[in-house]
């Protein structure tokens, strides 16, 4: 068995996985794990450098529907795969809202050029691209939602277990199970994205189960987060001055899962000013959130037992069309806005930051992983100048620190044979695999 990585190996976003059960052989079952577009500098491989062509792999399992994680699935379908797409249930009905954004969606390059969302190696003749109803009708057609914590079978005996990651609704990391012809199984499990626990509306990740060798994101392999549960109370501080001055606090955030959190915090907060949510996307998915109530972890639950829907409140307001966020644009403060992109790359943010962060009196407040390149970052590293005040918020992140991911390691009933750490900067890698203890991680 090969297992090649074949996206953010050595950076955070882009992750795609190749498990090739018998390389070169017409017997070999090829399956893929993720295949996501890379953000800011990170590279992505074209299919036609891939080990194996697109139409060959058998098998595509999602771990989350985050767009570096599926957003090069229409052009690997495109490219000529047609094999089976696995997720969660709740992936499954976040899958074509997020990928039919990401089809229409152009990114700014710092140098000002644009890029479709899904830069990939067209097919060898360019006449028999499948239009976006086409692909749409092809992803919903060939994937399906399953059941966590229980096995499902593959071909040739390879089975699978999806379990919770608490990363965003619907997240899971995969258990495979692969035959040995010495009568012993092979168990490996990639961690997809590992969420934090504590976080709104999510269960906590699982544990794991024992495997033979564990693939394991690091984004925040390198770092603590601020104790979650003062978070709300950290926010509340941050708005209360930032609004002080009666201006705009800007927030850009990720459509899925970060728009939710916010969301559900604001509410908890019940600050005076209005808060608008203009991101078409960030609505369309925060109302498949209220319809997969059935996945929230028990105190959002509750809340909603109770009347209090925990992702509406007073003095929320919902911007779609286009001529609505123009005149958003001519708001005077002080007010709340949340918008996409959540780096910064594209979308209407980008219309609300070149209108405000000239103001002194107005601020922009990030709650989310900035990778390299990407405007988000430049602007917190000072490489874009703003009069706008500029913040992070690092305990709103989705992903496990470093803590976390080794605590969550160590609650395996017996150490994983062997730890590849991938979807981290080099840095973060390195100081995980010293966490974890060096003589078992490859990174």
């Amino acid at each position: 068995m090969k297992i090649s990585h074949l996206g953010a190996k050595d950076c955070v976003t882009g992750s795609c996985h190749l498990v090739e059960t018998n390389p070169g052989s017409p017997d070999g079952i090829n399956i893929l794990v993720d295949c996501g577009n890379a953000h800011g500098d990170d590279p992505e491989l074209p299919f036609d450098q891939f080990p194996v062509p697109p139409r060959a792999i058998h098998y595509l399992f999602l771990t989350h529907a985050h767009i570096d994680h599926i957003g090069r699935v229409p052009d690997l379908i495109d490219a000529g795969f047609r094999g089976e797409i696995i997720c969660t249930h709740a992936t499954k009905a976040l899958l074509l809202p997020m990928l039919r954004d990401a089809m229409s969606f152009s990114r700014t390059r710092e140098d000002g050029t644009h890029r479709a969302a899904a830069t990939t190696t067209p097919p060898p003749d360019p006449h028999q691209k499948l239009s976006a109803k086409k692909l749409e009708t092809l992803i919903d057609d060939l994937s399906w939602g399953f059941e966590l914590h229980q096995t499902f079978t593959l071909k040739q005996g390879i089975t699978f277990k999806l379990s919770n990651a608490g990363h965003i609704l619907g997240s899971c990391f995969i258990l495979f199970t692969f035959p040995d012809h010495q009568g012993r199984a092979y168990r490996v499990i990639f961690s997809g994205d590992l969420g934090c626990t504590d976080t709104p509306i999510l269960p906590d990740p699982d544990p794991p189960e024992c495997c033979d060798l564990l693939i394991l994101e690091s984004t925040y392999g390198n770092r603590r987060h601020p104790d979650r549960k003062n978070r709300i109370e950290a926010l509340r501080r941050l708005l209360d001055k930032a609004l002080a001055d009666k201006g705009i606090v800007y927030i850009p955030a990720f459509a899925l899962g970060r728009t939710q959190e916010l969301l559900y915090e604001l509410d908890r907060i019940g600050l005076k000013v209005p808060v608008f949510v203009d991101s078409p996307l960030g609505l369309e998915i925060t109302e498949i959130y209220a319809s997969l109530e059935s996945f929230w972890d028990e105190d959002a639950r509750n809340l909603l037992a109770k009347g209090d829907h925990p992702l509406d409140f007073k003095g929320l307001y919902a911007v779609r069309k286009y001529r609505d966020h123009q005149q958003l644009l001519t708001l005077s403060g002080p007010a709340i806005i949340i918008a996409g992109s959540g780096m910064c790359t594209g979308g209407r943010i980008v219309d609300h930051l070149e209108q405000g962060l000239n103001d002194p009196a107005n601020d922009i407040v990030f709650v989310g992983y900035q990778a390299k390149g990407t405007p988000g970052r430049r602007m917190i590293e000072g490489k874009i100048p703003v009069k706008a005040g500029i913040h992070t918020l690092s305990a709103y992140s989705a992903h496990a620190d470093q803590q976390m991911l080794v605590d969550w390691v160590n609650a395996m009933p017996e150490p994983p044979g062997a730890i590849r750490l991938v979807h981290g900067d080099s840095e973060a890698r390195r100081a995980l695999a010293q966490a974890l203890g060096m003589e078992r991680c490859e990174f």
